[in-house]
């Protein structure tokens, strides 16, 4: 085993590490970071969360900005969502806030994947709802906004049908559907 593999977590047989378990299926450095910051928590729960908030951090840095009012809806959510202590919750928004900034275009699909193998339908729908409160939390949805949403929910095979009913729910948050003076 070289130097790489102690850095990057990999036990001897090549599977990736957390304390002393060995976890098979293959995850990103993103997630593993966040996961690290949960270690009291059951590893497959752990990963759920770490990519939930990766996720929601990605649609709040699609307008290469994550306000305020994002963070708060962020860490508000994952604190509900994911019955953490507020403490933790914080930990977890903020580390995946600065890995969606730092490395967000190299993970996206990635943590996307990880996510749709460990969640649910409804799980992924719930997220995809999420997804939009976050981005109606400051100015209204934008395009950009939308349109990652979009990608989101295509790449955890979610229907058109499903998004369109989630994204109904925040019809009035639409940017493109305001007038010019109203965003």
């Amino acid at each position: 085993m070289g130097i790489l593999d102690l850095i990057l977590g990999k036990g001897t047989d090549g599977s990736l590490r957390m304390g002393e378990v060995d976890i098979v299926s293959p995850e990103t450095e993103t997630v593993r970071k966040i996961v690290g910051e949960l270690d009291d928590l059951e590893p497959q729960r752990a990963r759920y969360i770490a990519c939930f908030a990766y996720l929601l951090s990605r649609v709040a840095h699609a307008d290469l900005d994550i306000s305020e009012e994002e963070t708060e809806a962020m860490e508000r959510i994952v604190l509900e969502r994911g019955l953490l202590p507020e403490a933790h919750a914080i930990i977890v928004v903020q580390m995946a806030k600065s890995r969606a900034v730092i490395f967000g275009a190299t993970e996206d699909y990635l943590v996307a994947r990880e996510f749709n193998d460990v969640a649910s339908q409804e799980q992924k729908l719930a997220l995809v709802d999420c997804l939009f409160a976050v981005s109606a939390s400051h100015e209204g949805i934008s395009s950009i906004e939308d349109a990652e949403i979009g990608k989101i929910a295509n790449e955890l095979k979610l229907s058109r049908e499903d998004v369109a009913s989630l994204r109904g729910a925040y019809q009035g948050h639409l940017n493109v559907l305001k007038s010019p003076e109203n965003h």
